[in-house]
């Protein structure tokens, strides 16, 4: 036996190296990603691979503000070169367009390729006639300044018509050479990240490379403000360590005073409670990392609710031992304990069949901490402190409260059970409290919500409300796609119904388009007589049009772009915005995104125009996040009902009673209608993680449950002490104390489990005593 339990605690010690090692090593997240849909449909793909690597992943909106007009627009050049020289950035603009002379000439050396304008009958003798006197009528205009140069090589347009096409439909103010805000107060930029939007490291290297770059302008007096999707998602993880730090230490010291004030003062005591706690925030975090390569930032935040439950088992056994020792507890109370494990991870494994990796990452946290943390009481505890933990302390308080407390707790058994059922009509009359939304699981406050709008606005970079995308097996075919889903948006244009839209197929044409302005070029002859008879009586004499003949001759032998040929130009980053390469898994996919102008958009008629182009999905992005969650708070409803079928099936096998089942249930399902019907009462919109909330108090407060239906059961065949009765107490208010402190947090995850678990666990205990009778409880000496 002794041999039994120096193995235990080998292999316990081992197990505890392990997973602190796997702690230590795992990747943290913060992005909402994790709770998207593991299969999601093709209008949510669209969206998971925007917030996975798309192009608003990357962006960081920049403004400069105070200082004078000339000191802001100087900061925001240099910024904007040190950005550019870093290479962490794939692309900045800030209206300096010094460093874009090689796009420029890229775009004009390709105008055959790219123009829209370029076409058989653009090359006829009547087509060049007006292409020319088009041209020819800007040289008094302000664009003059910009053809006057290029006449001779391009004087149909065309790259005046390419850089149309191309332009943004809303382009910011410009300054000193610089963009400003509307009003002139703020230098503002726009960047975009070489790390993806899920890479977190790479988001924060790239915004410390953006305030190390600042620093001198900085302090010379100027203010720098950053937003942006990376931005949000740093400080968010952030935020989550820094106050799951803070509670945890808060928790921490509060949990190790009760407990000390309990035992009498003993460290060692304490040290052995403690072990529960750490074995199984350790093993939770062990688990969800080899399991999903990474633990998100709520995820962690749920570890620390660990600590209120995981120390109960350690409760449990230190004051419950006491009186008879060790084997006498594993005889009498470990089967109690153990079920009331069973009955927890019962609850949490219906969220690892979750089609959301979130809600998966909380079961198996929940399931490998509370196992993790029993075992640790069942194996080590026992063998480390064979009796129990010694002294009386604050436990001869609690016990005899409880004692006390009891009678009067089962004389209010009725107006109990009323309000209870008060509770359900309330719930059942009120309109459903469960309305939380996606946006409720990050913790960006409003602050940074209204500067984030605030700089967007300034940009011309606001959110699409509706995005069109197009899919296709590869890049050729999804610019196919992209030119015929244009087609059906410039009808709609046209129709005044739209603004306008930006598609990457006016960036890169696809290969069929490029093909067929190639082919529209004429042969050198036959271009020279119909030049000569275009240009007669016309402003400029044919003889001066050489070089542009020359220009089309080469461009006939141009061989077609690709992607890969827009490299080491600003042409490569703006593409990109706009589209999404395909792997072995998911096809390519390009984003059209829409300018609505001043009218609302008309979605019936935007689907309807594409209602027989099955390759192209309508992504409304604010419906699909609605429905996202709408669907996401569903299955978890779902879910977690078979958790709790699973917990009465469970419960009534080894109960083998209907009436203790009622008794159990009773008392744990009236504290849940409790607690939900005073929040929505309260007006607190219901989400995710109060429902996560309700599950934890299901699994705290059964265990209460079951202590006092093992105490009715086996009060004929022995007294009841107080020390029984203590542990339930401080394993209540350990747990209750944590959950209030989640209750406080600025971060809404964690607040909402703790509105939902602290009260709920305290009326858990307090319905157990009144809807489990049992005669008054009698001191053990």
């Amino acid at each position: 036996m002794r041999k039994l339990r120096h193995t235990a605690l080998l292999l316990w010690l081992v197990f505890v190296l392990a997973a602190a090692a796997i702690t230590a090593r795992t990747h943290y997240v913060a992005d909402l990603s994790a709770f998207l849909p593991r299969d999601p449909s093709a209008e949510q793909a669209v969206l998971l691979d925007q917030l996975q690597s798309g192009v608003a992943s990357r962006l960081v909106l920049v403004g400069i503000d105070g200082g004078s007009a000339e000191q802001r627009a100087q900061a925001s050049l240099r910024l904007g070169q040190a950005l550019r020289a870093s290479g962490s950035f794939d692309a900045v603009h800030n209206g300096d367009n010094s460093s874009l002379a090689d796009t420029a000439q890229f775009l004009f050396a390709h105008r055959y390729l790219l123009s829209p304008g370029v076409d058989a009958e653009r090359f006829t003798a009547e087509g060049l006639r007006g292409g020319i006197d088009e041209t020819t009528s800007l040289l008094g205009t302000p664009a003059g300044s910009l053809i006057k140069p290029i006449l001779l090589r391009d004087p149909t347009g065309e790259t005046l018509r390419m850089a149309e096409s191309m332009l943004p439909a809303q382009a910011p103010r410009s300054e000193a050479g610089v963009w400003v805000s509307r009003d002139g107060t703020r230098a503002v930029l726009l960047a975009t990240t070489h790390a993806g939007g899920s890479d977190l490291d790479g988001q924060e290297r790239a915004l410390a490379l953006v305030r190390s770059s600042f620093a001198p302008d900085a302090a010379a007096g100027l203010q720098l403000q950053v937003s942006g999707a990376g931005s949000f998602a740093v400080a968010s993880r952030a935020q989550i360590k820094s106050e799951v730090e803070r509670l945890a230490l808060a928790g921490g010291v509060i949990v190790v005073g009760l407990l000390l004030l309990s035992f009498g003062g003993s460290l060692r005591t304490l040290f052995t409670a403690l072990m529960p706690v750490s074995t199984g925030v350790l093993a939770g975090i062990a688990a969800v990392s080899l399991v999903f390569g990474n633990v998100h930032g709520i995820t962690l935040g749920f570890g620390t609710t660990l600590i209120g439950e995981a120390v109960d088992y350690a409760i449990y056994y230190l004051i419950q031992a006491r009186a008879g020792g060790g084997p006498l507890w594993l005889r009498a109370s470990w089967p109690t304990v153990r079920l009331g494990l069973w009955t927890s991870l019962c609850g949490f494994a219906a969220l690892l069949f979750s089609g959301f990796p979130g809600l998966a990452q909380l079961g198996l946290f929940s399931i490998a901490g509370l196992a993790g943390a029993a075992l640790t009481t069942r194996f080590v505890l026992t063998t480390i402190a064979p009796e129990g933990a010694p002294g009386m302390g604050l436990r001869r308080h609690l016990g005899r409260a409880v004692a006390a407390a009891m009678p009067v707790l089962q004389r209010l058994r009725w107006p109990l059970a009323a309000l209870a059922v008060a509770a359900a009509l309330a719930l059942a009359w009120m309109p459903s409290p469960w309305r939380g939304d996606l946006a409720a699981l990050s913790p960006v406050g409003d602050e940074k919500m209204a500067l984030d709008a605030a700089l967007r606005a300034d940009l011309g970079a606001s959110d699409p409300g509706v995005v069109v995308a197009v899919s296709a097996a590869d890049e050729a075919g999804v610019l196919r796609a992209a030119e015929a889903a244009g087609q059906r948006l410039d009808r709609l244009v046209a129709d005044g119904q739209l603004a306008g839209y930006t598609s990457p197929a006016r960036i890169l044409p696809s290969p069929a388009v490029q093909q067929a302005r190639r082919d529209a070029l004429p042969a050198a002859d036959a271009l020279r007589t119909r030049l000569q008879e275009a240009t007669a009586d016309g402003p400029i004499a044919a003889a001066r049009l050489q070089p542009f003949l020359d220009d089309v001759a080469q461009a006939r032998t141009q061989p077609l772009l690709t992607r890969a040929t827009l490299d080491g130009t600003a042409l490569a980053a703006a593409f990109d915005a706009l589209t999404v390469p395909g792997n072995g898994e998911r096809p390519w996919r390009g984003m059209l995104t829409l300018n609505q102008g001043q009218r609302a958009l008309d979605q019936a008629a935007l689907r309807a125009a594409f209602a027989d182009m099955p390759q192209v999905q309508i992504v409304d992005i604010t419906g699909e996040l609605r429905g996202m969650y709408a669907r996401y708070l569903h299955e978890a409803g779902v879910q977690a009902g078979f958790g709790a079928l699973a917990l009465c099936l469970v419960l009534l096998a080894h109960l083998r009673s209907w009436a203790r089942l009622w008794r159990i249930a009773q008392a744990v399902g009236a504290a849940a209608l409790i607690v939900i019907a005073a929040l929505a009462l309260a007006g607190v919109e219901l989400g995710i993680l109060h429902l996560v909330g309700l599950l934890l108090t299901v699994a705290i407060g059964s265990n209460y449950a079951l202590f006092f239906d093992q105490l009715r059961a086996d009060q004929e065949a022995q007294p009841i002490d107080h020390d029984m009765l203590a542990s339930l107490a401080l394993a209540n208010v350990t747990a209750a104390t944590s959950f209030f402190l989640l209750a406080l947090s600025d971060i809404p995850t964690l607040n909402a489990l703790g509105q939902v678990v602290a009260p709920g666990i305290v009326l858990c205990l307090l319905l157990s005593a009144a809807f489990i009778p049992t005669r008054q409880a009698t001191r053990r000496v």
